[in-house]
């Protein structure tokens, strides 16, 4: 609580110098963070490479593909949903260092839909810290101001109370990273700092519409983890997303549709684009997941899937036909 309070000062006095800095401050803050490292900049550190097999657990073909809680307490649904696939204990080890990556690229505050929801954040960072993990990182690297992104969505206070460590972007913290295949991203920025010595790595994304790609869940959660220029992705966003897949191979995966922005997506800003979706969906497999959130939570269910969807399959980096797979439902309470 102490933390908080004290990025909580930090985030007025910076709001302050700011408005009294005029554009030209507010300029350059928003350069640092929108394009650390940026592409064509002097980097005399080796390249990085993720493990070579990501950082999956075994498959075992014995245990559901997707756990799908439904409910209204936040703890009771994901506790649920991972249960339901095998139990924390089937992902996450006494001394692991657990990497938890939400969605926090909007300043918006929770019940707008556009971030992840802090109370499953927190629920998510309780469950991983239960099963032994030596430390758990919270890290984004959000689309408009990191500080004022984290506290006003509710997820700094929430990690930091559920016992996690908060890592915000800066310059420093970005090396570049070969992802050998990618299109796009084949070398490019990554927020490397939460990964080093991490050994697990959890997604946990909301239920959006997006107005590029149509829709933004677990799969597209992994572009807050980029640096640079990313904006110029948008010319080719399931190209890009199909390259974020291949990066990143997570542990687990947790869709977030305790509420869903069903449209105005992705930054939403109003409550009636917001419907309650009361669900949690776990799964090793992001674009079963995905695919899920498309027919249930989003209500597509007579819409084609988004291009990325096939994208990725493609690559064989997951199964988007969630339908012939199994599935745990369970009711959470």
């Amino acid at each position: 609580m102490t933390e908080y309070r004290k990025a909580s000062r930090r985030f007025l006095l910076k709001q302050a110098a700011k408005a009294a800095g005029g554009a030209l401050v507010a300029g350059a803050a928003a350069w640092t963070f929108h394009d650390p490292l940026g592409r064509n900049a002097h980097d005399p550190t080796p390249r990085l490479f993720l493990p070579e097999r990501g950082y999956a657990v075994d498959s075992n073909k014995m245990l559901p593909a997707l756990g799908v809680a439904t409910g209204v307490d936040a703890d009771r649904l994901v506790r649920a949903a991972v249960g339901a696939i095998g139990g924390i204990s089937r992902f996450i080890k006494t001394g692991d260092v657990v990497v938890v990556k939400p969605n926090v690229a909007f300043e918006r505050s929770a019940a707008l839909g556009a971030t992840t929801n802090p109370a499953v954040l927190a629920a998510v960072v309780r469950l991983v810290r239960e099963a032994g993990a030596r430390e758990v990182r919270v890290a984004d690297n959000p689309i408009e101001s990191p500080e004022a992104c984290f506290i006003r969505s509710g997820v700094h206070k929430a990690a930091v109370e559920a016992g996690a460590n908060i890592y915000l972007p800066a310059q420093r913290d970005f090396r570049e990273l070969q992802t050998t295949g990618a299109t796009w991203i084949g070398k490019w920025p990554f927020f490397w700092r939460p990964f080093d010595g991490a050994n697990k790595v959890i997604g946990v994304a909301p239920v959006k519409d997006h107005n590029l790609c149509r829709a933004s869940m677990t799969t597209k959660n992994w572009y807050g983890l980029l640096g640079g220029r990313r904006n110029q992705f948008h010319q080719d966003i399931h190209g890009i997303i199909a390259d974020l897949a291949l990066m990143m191979r997570p542990t687990l995966v947790l869709l977030d549709g305790t509420r869903v922005l069903f449209r105005s997506g992705p930054t939403g800003g109003s409550l009636s684009d917001v419907r309650p979706g009361n669900t949690i969906v776990a799964s090793t497999d992001s674009l079963a997941a995905d695919a899920y959130g498309w027919h249930e939570l989003l209500e597509r269910r007579d819409e084609a899937l988004p291009a990325y969807f096939a994208k990725c399959a493609a690559r064989g980096l997951g199964n988007p036909d969630w339908k012939s797979q199994s599935l745990k439902k369970v009711q959470a309470g």
